[in-house]
């Protein structure tokens, strides 16, 4: 078992506390604790939903937690606790004694190993780079070396390291060198299969060149981001949702330096002096249930906002899925410059 401690928080903690004590404690829950009892437990979606409701990263844990996690005896046998874990569909589980304090974590055996996603991924590499300038004038933009190998390696790696090894590409521009550099993808530890546009049919018009529909929900990457999102959190996020998409999205910030002025009908209401707004925007990436194919025709052009704007005209749901880890959209000069600075301190 892991030292459980590091996850462990008290009442006034708040959600960067929660946070910190998630990556460090290494069994992906923070617990929130009140002398030693259970108060409740905070996990990475409840982090997510909590910034989706306002509730800002100095704000209580509490406010995030849920308070009435699943725990049990530390007197119950071990075969009794993983039927537990497995009903409930919990990867961790809290051992109390008769007082209610926490005597132990009991967590499963994937913790201690790589789990395997049958997911399809399609990583959508066929787009010109166009932003780029000379640099993509003989070079697709997925295969610009950053730190040492292309752009489009560390995605494919990054992909089979966390368990997805059925890995589609769309390609279209220089296409051949893609393909030359990958083969069936056996040298990555994958099988890459390809999706061949014979035009450039935008962000989503390459779900409908797939031989048939997956059984499994997709995983829709862009092929131009640098990032250390946890796809198989991502998944297991849209899994347990009813929504027929997942959106990931990123908090986009802008400081306005002057003071920003709201009248109405000619007469000053507020000033605010140099505001900071900020947004949720699209990541790039995306998880795409069955039912979404059906939205998107054969051969023509589409983007991705689009199909999911579909999805919610049909009445169908899209789920968004905040990230907080690293990210970087390589879209332009001054992007890719980024990139090179700061590969080698996240990708280490």
């Amino acid at each position: 078992m892991k030292s459980w401690q590091k996850a462990v928080v008290g009442i006034e903690a708040t959600v960067s506390e929660a946070i910190a004590a998630i990556e460090s404690g290494g069994i992906q829950i923070t617990l929130v604790l009140d002398d030693g009892r259970l108060t409740g437990i905070v996990t990475d979606g409840d982090i997510r939903r909590g910034l989706l409701r306002g509730i800002p990263l100095s704000g209580r844990a509490i406010e995030v937690m849920n308070p009435d996690p699943v725990s049990a005896s530390v007197a119950l046998p071990r075969d009794e606790r993983l039927r537990l874990m497995r009903q409930k569909s919990i990867k961790q589980l809290p051992l109390i004694d008769a007082s209610g304090k926490v005597i132990e974590v009991e967590t499963f055996d994937e913790l201690l190993e790589s789990p395997q996603y049958e997911n399809p991924v399609l990583i959508m590499a066929g787009g010109l780079g166009e932003r780029l300038g000379a640099l993509t004038r003989e070079m697709p933009k997925p295969m610009l070396h950053v730190g040492g190998r292309p752009l489009l390696e560390t995605i494919v790696r990054n992909f089979v390291q966390q368990g997805f090894r059925n890995i589609f590409i769309s390609v279209n521009y220089k296409a051949e060198l893609i393909q030359h550099h990958f083969g069936d993808g056996t040298t990555f530890g994958a099988s890459i299969r390809y999706i061949h546009e014979t035009e450039r049919l935008g962000t989503a018009g390459a779900l409908g060149l797939f031989p048939s529909t997956p059984d499994l929900p997709l995983v829709v990457t862009n092929g131009d981001i640098l990032t250390t999102i946890n796809y198989g959190a991502l998944v297991d996020f849209h899994n347990a949702t009813p929504a027929e998409a997942t959106m990931a999205v990123r908090e986009h910030k802008v400081h306005v330096p002057y003071g920003v002025v709201t009248a109405s009908e000619g007469y000053l209401e507020v000033i605010r002096e140099k505001p900071t707004e900020s947004w949720f925007v699209s990541a790039g990436i995306y998880v795409i249930g069955p039912n979404v194919f059906r939205l998107v025709d054969r051969g023509v052009r589409v983007d991705m906002p689009s199909v999911l704007e579909r999805v919610v005209a049909s009445e169908g749901r899209v789920a968004v899925y905040p990230i907080r880890e690293y990210w970087l959209d390589i879209g332009r000069v001054e992007d890719f410059e980024q990139a090179h600075a700061e590969f080698h301190e996240v990708f280490q």
